[in-house]
């Protein structure tokens, strides 16, 4: 079976990118796959520095991050954008997660084989897309396959219902869609 990390770079509530990526991680799930949505906030970490890790290790959330991207084929990220590009919560965490824990380890053992969507949703009026640019080439100079598909939603404080679906028909279809694809992409992958 298909196995999906999904999260979003915002640990702020109500997050615009949360609520999308749930919606993925249903097209997900719909397709098939075993679908994991987490929460950043859940897992705080300080910010990665060199000497900390060589004092300390890996810090405890970072273990537990890393053992759940280990555990799972993909990744559903959706990314709120800062000034044109991706958020420091994002960045941080896939900082601490391309980080070895052993001598033995493989570089980057979290990111390799993983297949990835990638998705915004932003208060602008271009709807976080520019700040995907920047994470599709961060995830694929890791060794993340993102797929071509992308989707970014605008003006996102009218774009969600009260229910936590997409009040735009057609961008809800598409963000489903985003979420199967990825599932569907993965099991092909795996067989």
């Amino acid at each position: 079976m298909v196995k999906i990390l999904a999260f979003s770079g915002s640990a702020r509530e109500n997050s615009y990118n949360q609520k999308l990526v749930k919606i993925a991680a249903l097209g997900a799930s719909k397709a098939g796959a075993k679908v994991t949505v987490i929460d950043l906030a859940d897992y705080p970490l300080p910010l990665y520095n060199a000497d900390l890790e060589k004092e300390q290790g890996l810090p405890e959330n970072a273990k537990r991050l890393k053992q759940l991207m280990l555990e799972h084929d993909g990744l559903l990220i959706a990314s709120p954008e800062y000034n044109s590009a991706f958020s420091p919560l994002l960045k941080n965490t896939i900082d601490w997660m391309s980080r070895a824990e052993t001598k033995d380890e493989a570089p980057l053992a979290a990111y390799q084989g993983k297949v990835a969507a990638i998705m915004a949703a932003s208060p602008g009026a271009l709807g976080g897309i520019r700040g995907l640019v920047f994470l599709r080439m961060l995830l694929s100079n890791i060794g993340v396959i993102v797929l071509p598909g992308q989707q970014a939603i605008p003006q996102a404080y009218k774009a969600f219902h009260q229910e936590g679906f997409l009040n735009d028909e057609k961008q809800q279809t598409a963000i489903l869609a985003l979420g199967s694809q990825l599932a569907n992409t993965i099991d092909k992958l795996k067989t």
